[in-house]
């Protein structure tokens, strides 16, 4: 019932294990998984359609589908919450949990030695390049960045980058007003417009001052949903930015 799981489960589980996964998991922009996600019946989050489904196990991330969890476990089923990944050790932790879910346990722990494997290589390259780390700024709709304490940051880490979100002390996902952005003059910036046509949401990405501190480069554009939830596809990330290092 949330993208996270979702997409976990959809690694990790066996043929006939999985039944249904949210909405969000047949999304391409969101989901890495999408096309896989097509193999299982979509829900939507309601009490009512999960009911029917008369499942063994329901697995729901903590945040979302609140009402419908809560009255599922009045119900008797077995629900099992997840916490939202902020960092590799959190994606860690809940691959092994859902493997133990599963009873996928050797495939979690194959999981994650090859996603150790591929940070490895990625952190080995970058300490392979002379020169000090260079400063990135993540730059999301309506001005938003991540802080420290985030699943991007511990990406930007990872990829052998500074992030300017946390060099400035912010925590958490908080809003970089463009005039501080510029002001910042970081050496690299990543933006990713999620919309085919102009929406106010990103019109700082096409405000002057921002195509100014490009330098005349593009900006990286990271897609969604190699960090919107914690996985093995979040390495992807790590190396689309450690390319540009």
């Amino acid at each position: 019932m949330n993208l996270c799981t979702d997409q976990l489960a959809m690694l990790l589980a066996d043929e006939g294990q999985l039944y249904s996964v949210s909405y969000l998991a047949g999304d391409m922009g969101a989901s890495v998984l999408a096309e896989r996600a097509k193999a299982y019946v979509v829900n939507h989050g309601l009490a009512e359609e999960i009911f029917l489904m008369q499942p063994d196990l329901i697995i729901a991330g903590s945040y979302t589908t609140r009402a419908t969890v809560d009255m599922l476990k009045r119900l008797g089923f077995r629900v099992e919450e997840f916490e939202p990944e902020s960092s590799f050790d959190d994606i860690r932790s809940n691959i092994i949990r859902m493997g133990k879910l599963l009873g996928q346990e050797a495939k979690a722990r194959e999981m994650i030695r090859v996603m150790d494997e591929r940070l490895a290589r990625i952190r080995e390259s970058s300490q392979a390049k002379a020169g000090a780390a260079p400063t990135i700024a993540l730059y999301y709709a309506n001005q938003l960045t991540s802080g420290k304490g985030t699943l991007a940051d511990d990406v930007v880490r990872h990829a052998g980058l500074v992030n300017l979100g946390e060099k400035l002390g912010m925590q958490g996902t908080q809003k970089l007003p463009l005039e501080q952005l510029v002001m910042a003059k970081p050496d690299l910036v990543a933006a990713h417009n999620a919309y085919p046509t102009p929406a106010l949401a990103y019109e700082a990405q096409v405000h002057p001052a921002f195509r100014a501190t490009l330098n005349g480069k593009h900006p990286i554009d990271i897609p969604d949903k190699y960090w919107i939830c914690g996985g093995p596809f979040t390495v992807d990330a790590v190396q689309l930015l450690a390319e540009q290092r």
